[in-house]
């Protein structure tokens, strides 16, 4: 395995104080998003999927406890806690992979479809998609690591060491459903999305009322549903960008017979944990609101009792 043995990687205290300062970060960012949703003007479909990023932006910071004691080479924890934790690492992953999805076809959606996504994209249905694509990720990532849930360190050859192996065809079944088919999904819809906003941004600025879409919709799109689609696209993007490393080191693995060090497996997997770390940066540079939440919570305004009907926006 990769951390096959008990031997500090380079670099450790730097990663420990990083991590810290992550897990710091996410918990009140964590914090934050709940408690914006107690406003009633935060409850909209987009911000639900915002939600269930946020959760798995959470689950990244706990799970850098155990990513720690990997980097410093040795698991301390047992067979089974080590099967739990890759587990709820597959399950955050796609997770997270499927949140993107959703946001891409939400913003598809009400940039070129903008006259019936009231009706398309209510927040029940919403919270349904939330639902399913947890459970349908929790559910995944059981049959990916079938027989390593049933019968934890089955894998592993030596003390110290916490590896789970799939077979070849499971690792390439899931580099096409986690990476390669949602990627292309989320490049089409917002290459889509983009040529609609282009031509949206040019109407407004030369004052026109309406423009006939990519879509063949003729109505106007509102400009806050512009800026979600650029928020959200920076948030798609940088996500991608620390996800390719990660999905390309599991190409190096799953087709070559090479071996990869320690280093540099901890390297693109803080990466790809890292992102999390971003998406809360963005959020506070692009939305009011979220800087908004910030200010109630350090002055704990939001321990009011009318702070549900509190203007945010």
């Amino acid at each position: 395995g990769i951390y096959g043995h008990c031997s500090a990687a380079p670099g450790q205290h730097f990663v420990e104080i990083s991590a810290t300062v992550l897990k710091s970060l996410l918990v009140s960012y964590m914090i934050c998003v709940f408690l914006a949703f107690l406003s009633r003007q935060l409850h909209t479909p987009t911000n639900f999927f915002v939600l269930s990023l946020a959760v798995s932006d959470f689950f990244v910071g706990l799970l850098m406890f155990f990513q720690i004691m990997l980097i410093d080479g040795c698991w301390l924890l047992g067979n089974l806690m080590c099967v739990v934790y890759q587990y709820l690492s597959y399950i955050i992953t796609s997770a997270s992979v499927g949140t993107m999805v959703l946001i891409c076809v939400d913003r598809y959606v009400a940039i070129c479809d903008p006259l019936h996504y009231p009706t398309k994209v209510t927040q029940k249905r919403v919270q349904v998609y939330v639902c399913l694509c947890w459970t349908c990720s929790v559910i995944y990532s059981g049959l990916l690591l079938k027989d390593n849930l049933e019968q934890p360190g089955r894998h592993i050859s030596c003390s110290g060491e916490c590896v789970v192996v799939g077979n070849y065809i499971a690792g390439v079944a899931d580099l096409v459903l986690s990476f390669i088919g949602p990627v292309i999904v989320i490049i089409f819809l917002y290459m889509r999305v983009f040529v609609v906003a282009v031509s949206q941004a040019r109407a407004m600025r030369s004052h026109i009322a309406t423009v006939t879409l990519q879509c063949s919709v003729s109505v106007t799109v509102k400009k806050s549903e512009l800026k979600a689609a650029l928020t959200l696209g920076v948030v798609v993007v940088v996500f991608l960008i620390c996800l390719c490393p990660y999905y390309t080191f599991i190409v190096i693995l799953t087709t070559q017979d090479t071996s990869i060090s320690a280093s540099s497996a901890a390297s693109v997997i803080c990466l790809f944990y890292f992102n999390s770390c971003l998406n809360p940066v963005i959020y506070a540079f692009f939305y009011p609101w979220f800087r908004k939440c910030v200010k109630a919570i350090v002055t704990l305004q939001i321990l009011q009792p009318d702070s549900s009907e509190a203007n945010i926006l």
